[in-house]
């Protein structure tokens, strides 16, 4: 038995298992229960929101020297995104509101209301980039999932779509043995080998995107040359952009809930 200990300063027994699903600050990698392996991530993430007439689907990207500006359709606003290198947040903000307005509407000069939407920094959030995954998301009594066991870089905004497949898949293995208060610990390794693979493969996709066209982007070395060849394909072909749209909103291993309780 487990002691969970909340923030109330209560405590709840679990009788056989204890899920992490408290985030990429999860206790399991501040008190360093698990193995954890990084794999690097070259940028932040500047998040903000600005009203737009209308309303659609899309999804828009504009690049402009080293300045890299993502805008996601939310109906009636843009939920914007612009990339900068790690750690490079407190630079962009020294440099004041109006020079950070001036660089969106240079990058992105079809995009207006900035004066109303930015009025100062306290309506832009800073997303920390990370990439890395648990070599091992289990011991005895205790499993980890989502970005407990695996930060996602910002990059196709897809670590809720992987945690919420990974709660699918423990709910599948473990719901109907825990209900009849049987012991778990050997079907923890099942959850974990199930949705390593789909991890493995987003955060392979992610690197190449940090490693081919962010961390050149951001540090200059891209300044002046044409957009990589896969961009360029995506542009030109739009058939293709169905591929990506399908593997971020779909998942690499789609997950279905077949943990029918008995009433």
């Amino acid at each position: 038995m487990t002691d969970v200990r909340l923030t109330t300063g209560g405590r709840i027994r679990a009788e056989k298992l204890v899920i992490m699903a408290d985030g990429r600050d999860s206790l399991v990698r501040r008190e360093g229960l698990l193995p954890l392996k990084d794999l690097g991530a070259p940028i932040d993430v500047l998040w903000f929101a600005v009203p737009k007439a209308g309303r659609g689907n899309a999804l828009r990207g504009s690049v402009k020297g080293r300045r890299l500006l993502v805008q996601i359709d939310r109906g009636d606003y843009w939920q914007c995104a612009y990339v900068i290198a790690k750690d490079g947040a407190q630079g962009v903000i020294s440099q004041g509101i109006e020079r950070f307005r001036a660089d969106i509407s240079k990058t992105a000069p079809g995009l207006s209301g900035l004066d109303q939407a930015l009025p100062s920094f306290a309506a832009v959030r800073v997303l920390s980039g990370s990439l890395d995954r648990l070599t091992r998301w289990h011991r005895p009594g205790l499993l980890a999932i989502g970005d407990a066991a695996h930060a996602m870089s910002p990059v196709g905004g897809i670590g809720i779509n992987l945690a919420i497949q990974d709660a699918v898949c423990a709910a599948n293995v473990l719901a109907s043995p825990l209900k009849k208060l049987a012991q778990v610990d050997d079907l923890l390794e099942l959850v974990e080998k199930r949705r390593l693979l789909p991890t493995r493969l987003v955060q392979a996709g992610q690197k190449a995107a940090h490693d081919l066209l962010l961390s050149p982007l951001v540090s200059g070395r891209r300044e002046g040359r044409d957009a990589p060849l896969a961009l360029r394909l995506l542009d030109r072909l739009p058939f293709l952009r169905r591929l990506p749209g399908r593997a971020i909103g779909l998942g690499i291993r789609r997950e279905h809930v077949r943990s029918p309780l008995d009433p």
